[in-house]
Parts: C-alpha cells; sequence; structure tokens
C-alpha cells in the first residue's frame, strides 16, 4: 500500500501533519469546536479550538464537533470514542471498514457515514494542497442535524444510513 502520502511531510518535532481542505468543512457548515488541531493550522474549521497542548480528549466538548483525529490505530479509536460519546458532529478518518475501531464507533454508534468518492487531497501546515491521500476517506456523522449536512453537502460520495 502506498504510504508515503501519511510519512511525506514532517514538522520540525517529526511529526506527520496534514490538514482538512477547507472546502470540506465549509460544504457541511458552521462547526461550534474542532478539538484536534493547531494554532498554526493554515485553516480554521471551527469557532472555538483544542490544540495538542491543550489534550482536546480531556476538556468538555460543546457544540457541533469537526474531527479530523490524529490518524493511526492507537490514536483515532479514542476520539472517535469520545466523539461518539458527545453525539453531535462529524468526523473524516481513513474508510477502513474492516477494523475494531469501525465496528466499535461507527458501525455501532453512527448514524451515518459518507464514503468519499475519490481520494482527499489534505493539505500541508503552509496551506499548500498535497497529493491524493494514500486511502479512501469517509465523513462519519452523529447526530441526525450532522447527517442532513452530509445530505446537503455538495460532497461526492455515497451516504450510508446506519
Amino acid at each position: 500500500m502506498d504510504t508515503t502520502f501519511e510519512r511525506k511531510y514532517k514538522d520540525k518535532e517529526g511529526t506527520v501533519e496534514w490538514f482538512t481542505p477547507p472546502e470540506i468543512t465549509q460544504s457541511l457548515g458552521y462547526f461550534d469546536l474542532d478539538p484536534c488541531t493547531r494554532t498554526d493550522a493554515p485553516f480554521s474549521h471551527a469557532k472555538n479550538i483544542f490544540t495538542l497542548q491543550d489534550n482536546g480528549l480531556n476538556q468538555i466538548w460543546e457544540g457541533r464537533v469537526w474531527c479530523n483525529p490524529p490518524y493511526g490505530a492507537k490514536e483515532t479509536p479514542k476520539w472517535l470514542e469520545k466523539l461518539s460519546e458527545h453525539g453531535d458532529g462529524v468526523a473524516l478518518i481513513f474508510a477502513r471498514t474492516e477494523t475494531k475501531m469501525f465496528f466499535n464507533y461507527i458501525w455501532e454508534r453512527a448514524d451515518a457515514v459518507m464514503f468519499i468518492k475519490g481520494r482527499v487531497k489534505f493539505y500541508t501546515p503552509e496551506g499548500k494542497q498535497g497529493q491524493p491521500a494514500g486511502a479512501p476517506s469517509c465523513l462519519v456523522a452523529y447526530g441526525s442535524k450532522n447527517v442532513m449536512s452530509l445530505e446537503n453537502s455538495n460532497i461526492k460520495g455515497k451516504i450510508i444510513y446506519l
């Protein structure tokens, strides 16, 4: 599998950083909180943010949440668990439908999943669009108004109602 997308850009701390294309969140509407971003992110996706230093997993989430969590088998499930418990938000993750994470926090708890047509082109911290991701992506909706936001978006893909 091509994982060069996931490893190609490393910041000065040696972490891989890719950011959500703004057209995705703009198409989904207003978000109150992005619990896992950086203060120097090239785009803002919500009114309020938590950074790595804030440790968004340990914070109280309020309102409609946008969540593009840290990717990986150890990190992503933590964020999906918190979002599923919060019950009001949308997550952007790789569409790894066979994983324990998908069964525990999406198939059993989400209200809908939109499988995005084509590969997402994430952005670097400098705001430059990268190459297509190394895997397909999906948007996971928790709560009926978030399902409606998927339905009313101009994002190309297929929605599965759960």
